[in-house]
């Protein structure tokens, strides 16, 4: 039986800073269009014939090095390892479930706060690049959970861990690239679940309670209230908690902006961008500027960079860095609109029928299809 690793234990492999070679199995298509920083693309499917020499010399690896392989689901990457035993290559492990298992690592960091009456937990997800928050009132131990993901359990876990009952459920817009746990997580709860009242014009077909303009919701003894911040969508909202922290979603990042054509298509995504130098600039870089910044991404390549990401570490910032750091902001309207709508990454796959899903107009098949509709990184930022 082949050695393996769980996808969490290859990510504490991968954060303790071990040497090893890691071979990715799937088709160049699929490798190109997202894989794990630093790994090696060598097709290899089960039953096709092996050629040793054919793999030292496209691989560059020899009998003696440590070899880690993976696939999509953890079938072709065992396979191949028997191939690479009868070989001499006796220093092979597996990631279990491939990138399948990749896709759903989290990890939990407290995100600093100047009030002892508020903690916030924000919650990674490495792969992908999404950030959701467990943001709790350390008195009443009751706590409000934004931008859930559709692995529910991570945000359950991580209120639960650190002594809090989630009481209340807030998506800051109808997400694109990923499945949202929002309407789930409330449902398992019995707790209210909110989004922006403008999402009326989305659609939205399942059960929500529409937050209006500063609006302020309280969750235990921390003050929620909605922020109009449309742009990247029509019923975008930002969240400001007790005044000490702003939960953007897609509009404003540490190191950039929302894009605008998802919803607006490319036709109106000047219009979008209009609406999104309004919303940066009217609302939310008006904030005072040790407000902190709690994006709803950071930036994963296709490549599988993750730059910003340092293991325990939150991915945030303050208004007044943001401000002066992001040359995007710094443009006037004119050039502004003109860079997000003439600088559109490629679109995150699938992203229609995630919309679909996440405006409850459309149901997902099972779980395999849920796995199918997420892989790859999040493309929400406008660069």
């Amino acid at each position: 039986m082949a050695a393996s690793l769980t996808a969490e234990e290859f990510r504490d492999l991968q954060d303790r800073g071990e040497s090893y070679a890691l071979v990715d199995t799937r088709p160049a298509e699929s490798f190109e269009s997202w894989h794990i920083e630093g790994a090696i693309n060598y097709t290899y499917k089960p039953h096709h014939e092996f050629d040793v020499e054919d793999f030292r010399a496209e691989t560059g690896l020899e009998p003696a090095d440590r070899i880690l392989t993976i696939c999509a689901k953890g079938k072709s990457s065992f396979d191949i390892v028997d191939e690479l035993a009868a070989a001499g290559y006796d220093d092979v492990t597996v990631i279990e479930d491939g990138m399948r298992a990749w896709s759903r690592v989290y990890d939990v960091t407290t995100v600093p706060t100047e009030s002892d009456g508020i903690e916030l937990l924000q919650v990674q997800r490495r792969a992908k690049g999404c950030l959701g928050y467990v943001v709790c009132g350390t008195e009443t131990r009751r706590a409000a959970v934004i931008d859930a993901t559709r692995h529910v359990d991570e945000f359950v876990d991580a209120a639960e861990s650190a002594g809090y009952e989630i009481a209340a459920v807030f998506d800051t817009h109808v997400h694109a690239d990923h499945i949202s746990g929002g309407r789930m997580l409330a449902d398992q709860l019995n707790v209210p679940y909110y989004l922006g009242e403008d999402a009326t014009d989305r659609g939205v077909a399942h059960e929500y309670t529409p937050m209006a303009r500063n609006e302020v919701v309280t969750v235990g003894e921390v003050d929620v209230k909605a922020l109009a911040t449309p742009g990247h969508t029509s019923e975008m909202v930002s969240y400001l908690l007790d005044g000490e922290a702003v939960a953007t979603g897609d509009t404003l990042f540490v190191d950039s902006v929302g894009r605008t054509e998802l919803q607006f298509g490319d036709a109106e995504a000047a219009e979008g961008a209009d609406q999104l130098y309004d919303s940066l600039h009217g609302t939310l870089l008006a904030l005072p500027e040790d407000v902190t910044v709690l994006p709803g991404h950071f930036a994963v390549s296709d490549a599988g960079e993750t730059g910003e990401l340092t293991r325990g570490e939150p991915i945030v910032g303050s208004v007044g860095t943001i401000r002066t750091t992001v040359d995007l902001l710094g443009r006037p309207r004119d050039a502004f609109v003109e860079h997000v709508t003439e600088r559109r990454p490629e679109k995150p796959p699938n992203y229609e029928r995630i919309i679909g899903l996440n405006t409850g107009r459309e149901d997902v098949e099972d779980e395999t299809e849920a796995i199918e509709l997420e892989l790859g990184p999040n493309r929400c930022a406008a660069e």
